[in-house]
């Protein structure tokens, strides 16, 4: 067997770690790449809201061009750079997330697997390729090509 025909070393179960263990570990996982897609989202939110403020503007600007300055005024007034959220910018928002809550999920994520399955990432998946692959076809090799 060729080493493209067996996993990496680190995708392959430490001795002594339970497919429960693994499993668990995985799930932890599987939930903080849920939550790096939310914080794509959020990052997204923030940037379209951000545009969307300069949007306002500029239509409260057209509007005052077009004889509507009542209008124009309770606009800028009320909406050109008001908070999104009590207090907030989509930015406080962002460093908020950021500095708390996907933070500390990393870092637990991080634990878990140091502490479980010896820092390896991706077991749960990698246990799935090995059952699925069939073994010694091109184009499903258990790892890619030595570089060089």
């Amino acid at each position: 067997m060729t080493d493209r025909e067996r996993p990496d070393p680190s995708h392959t179960r430490p001795e002594g770690v339970t497919d429960a263990t693994v499993a668990a570990v995985g799930k932890l996982s599987e939930a903080l790449e849920t939550v790096e897609r939310a914080r794509g989202h959020l990052y997204g939110f923030h940037q379209l809201m951000g545009h969307a403020d300069f949007q306002v503007e500029q239509a409260a600007e057209m509007l005052r061009a077009a004889g509507n300055p009542e209008l124009a005024d309770r606009i800028e007034r009320q909406l050109v750079g008001r908070n999104v959220a009590e207090g907030r910018w989509t930015f406080q928002l962002v460093e908020e997330f950021d500095d708390g809550y996907w933070t500390e999920l990393r870092t637990f994520d991080a634990e878990v697997r140091d502490t479980l399955v010896a820092g390896r990432r991706h077991l749960f998946e990698a246990e799935s390729k090995e059952a699925r692959r069939t073994h010694g076809l091109r184009g499903h090799e258990a790892r890619p090509a030595p570089e060089g």
